[in-house]
């Protein structure tokens, strides 16, 4: 099911299935959002739970027992249930179910909302544990931008603008095993908020940040001013990917909450990097908003 959200400036429409908004379009109708060609990558917008990233082998220890779950966890499959809907809002809800108990071993409803405000889309990610034991998890978007966007450009016009100056690096990822590595990291900015985009960036894989002062990132084509801003208050970290090798023309901006397996991690779900837990009883929500930059 596709519900589409409009405002006086803005366009959205968001698929049920994953909950993933698959488009978002300004007045002149210029498309942001990645359109799942398959020959780079078929989604555009999944949303990660209850891991992100993979596992060790796939696999995690919870509660003393094995659990196999997918990497960026199983609600891409899901067909989330439209429980709120106007002109410019909607919410789109799921719950466990004997499929993801196969997986992962909590009750929970989780939801994400989607609201257009003076054309600002604004999104709210909302855990609620449902059962009667302490729940653990970990959370992540994962929206692909359209890089270039403007006729003409190309995408080394592009720069990631940080919201503050930083001294960040990221850590390297082994492709072979699937692991960051915290103690081999490679310096990406230093007193800087301006990181130039090329392809070479990729070549290991999506490129992350575990340790950050912004919650504010912008993708900003340096000749026009145009892209877009991703604001992340609710999320800890965030990792940027585009795959290599190739010319993809996109690039996702990924706030999370966990990651792949790092080396020095061992297989318990609890001892995850950024992960979250919540009480029986308890929710909590996780914001990020969306930006057009026009000029």
């Amino acid at each position: 099911m596709l519900v589409t959200l409009k405002d006086s400036q803005t366009a959205a429409v968001i698929d049920s299935m994953g909950a993933q908004l698959i488009s978002l379009k300004d007045l002149t109708g210029t498309e942001y959002i990645w359109q799942r060609d398959p020959l780079f990558w078929k989604n555009c917008s999944p949303l990660l739970f209850p891991i992100v990233g993979n596992c060790r082998n796939n696999q995690v220890r919870i509660e003393g027992q094995v659990w196999e779950i997918p990497k960026h966890g199983f609600c891409r499959e899901m067909d989330f249930a439209v429980t709120e809907q106007t002109e410019k809002s909607a919410v789109f809800e799921i719950t466990d179910t004997e499929s993801t108990k196969k997986m992962y071993p909590y009750s929970f409803r989780l939801s994400l909302s989607y609201r257009l405000e003076d054309g600002n889309l604004f999104m709210e990610y909302r855990v609620v544990n449902t059962g009667d034991r302490a729940m653990h998890y970990c959370l992540g978007a994962h929206p692909g931008f359209n890089c270039p966007v403007e006729e003409g450009a190309v995408f080394e016009d592009y720069d990631l603008v940080f919201e503050k100056e930083e001294i960040i690096s990221s850590m390297a990822y082994d492709q072979e095993r699937l692991e960051f590595n915290p103690e081999n990291r490679t310096l990406r900015l230093s007193q800087n908020r301006i990181l130039p985009l090329n392809y070479e960036l990729f070549k290991a894989d999506a490129f992350y940040f575990d340790e950050l002062e912004s919650r504010k990132v912008s993708l900003v084509n340096r000749n026009t001013g145009r892209g877009v801003e991703v604001s992340f208050p609710g999320f800890e970290t965030v990792a940027f990917w585009t795959p290599y090798p190739g010319t993809p023309p996109f690039v996702c901006i990924e706030p999370w909450n966990g990651s792949a397996v790092y080396t020095t991690e061992d297989d318990e779900f609890t001892h995850k990097n950024h992960v979250q837990m919540l009480e029986p009883g308890k929710e909590k929500s996780h914001d990020l908003s969306i930006r057009l930059l026009q000029e």
